[in-house]
């Protein structure tokens, strides 16, 4: 009987924990985006918090403050920006359709036709283009409120995140009041999972975290101010708004095309010929190489994860995530990669290095022992 009564006692404690722990994380599902890129950012900048608290003489608490707002300043004030400088030239734009709608394309200069190899075939796909140019803006006219409806969409999307964003970034106080603590918990935690590799799992997939976020973010600023700068040069509108689109589009591979390219068409219909193949040029050199230049210098050798899966890390996790996903997703994807690669290749390479040492103690001992008796 006495059994029966502690079996029912231990039972019910498990459900109640069940209850408590499901409840708990029923309540917080709405925010586990901002919540990991709150814990993703604090994580990201806590050297530089550290040194923030240092010479506020350890007030943990303003330098968390200043920390925050600087980051809400930084972050969200493009996009603020952004929106502003989109309703400025909002009637620019709408013209400039319309006038495409009416007038259609232009012809393409003489000199394009004596391109060698190429020229007469380009001209003639033009030449095709431009004599259906009316028939085509019959078929987008009748897609133009489709295309309002999912403009519509995609802007209360960004919005969304944009409001995400800026929770997790608030968020991130509390991380950086209380990282000490988390990251006890989280050691904690894994010592009971992975024993003494705790604390080496822990320090390699902070520095893949790190890597990974310097990498898309600094990439992705790099070459949003390289899209605007010759934006700028090109004597193209809004050029901060276009490098911030750059900026949230170089996450994709090709993105920036999407930038630079209607800008130049939109140069060479203005008969600004010269510019038009500048920031062709422009994009194609500058812009598309930086990629290659700067990712490697921020990430370093901290994450090999192959394309394939930063392309299914942005797209799954704009899927699950929304906004945020787009960073979130490369960055959970990395961690995983790098410490499961570690945990089974690394550890089959160390276990191999291990024996290959005791087969060579091994190989030396007899040899030793017949080298004794001669001495």
């Amino acid at each position: 009987m006495v059994k029966s009564d502690q079996l029912i006692e231990r039972l019910a404690a498990v459900f109640a924990l069940i209850i408590l722990v499901g409840g708990s994380l029923l309540v917080l599902a709405p925010f586990t985006t901002a919540l990991l890129w709150g814990a993703i950012l604090s994580f990201s900048s806590w050297g530089l918090y550290c040194k923030l608290t240092a010479a506020l003489g350890g007030r943990r608490r303003w330098a968390a403050t200043l920390m925050v707002l600087t980051i809400l300043i930084v972050v969200l004030g493009p996009f603020v920006y952004a929106g502003f400088a989109f309703g400025a030239h909002a009637r620019d734009l709408t013209a400039f359709v319309q006038r495409l709608f009416d007038g259609g394309l232009p012809d393409l200069p003489p000199w394009v036709a004596h391109i060698p190899l190429v020229g007469s075939n380009i001209e003639a796909f033009w030449e095709r283009v431009t004599s259906s140019s009316s028939e085509m803006a019959a078929q987008l006219r009748t897609l133009a409120a489709p295309a309002g409806k999912w403009i519509l969409s995609a802007a209360l999307a960004v919005t969304h995140g944009l409001g995400l964003l800026a929770l997790s970034i608030i968020l991130a106080f509390f991380f950086y009041t209380g990282g000490e603590g988390a990251a006890a918990w989280l050691n904690a935690g894994m010592r009971r999972v992975a024993g003494e590799r705790a604390d080496y799992l822990l320090s390699l997939a902070g520095s893949t975290v790190k890597g990974v976020v310097y990498g898309i973010l600094g990439t992705a600023l790099v070459q949003g101010v390289l899209a605007g700068f010759g934006c700028w040069i090109s004597g193209v509108p809004a050029p901060a708004l276009l490098g911030l689109a750059t900026f949230f589009l170089s996450v994709i591979p090709g993105g920036p095309v999407v930038v630079w390219l209607p800008a130049a068409i939109w140069l060479y219909h203005g008969g600004e010929t010269g510019w038009a193949i500048f920031l062709v040029v422009w994009g194609v050199v500058v812009v598309g190489m930086s990629d290659n230049v700067v990712k490697p210098i921020l990430i370093g050798k901290s994450s090999d994860m192959p394309l394939i899966l930063v392309m299914l890390g942005i797209l799954g996790g704009a899927f699950a995530f929304g906004f945020l996903g787009v960073f979130i997703g490369p960055t959970l994807l990395a961690v995983a990669y790098t410490v499961l690669h570690d945990w089974t290749v690394g550890s089959r390479g160390a276990a191999g290095e291990v024996k290959s040492e005791s087969s060579a103690a091994a190989v030396q001992g007899p040899r030793e022992v017949e080298k004794a008796p001669g001495k």
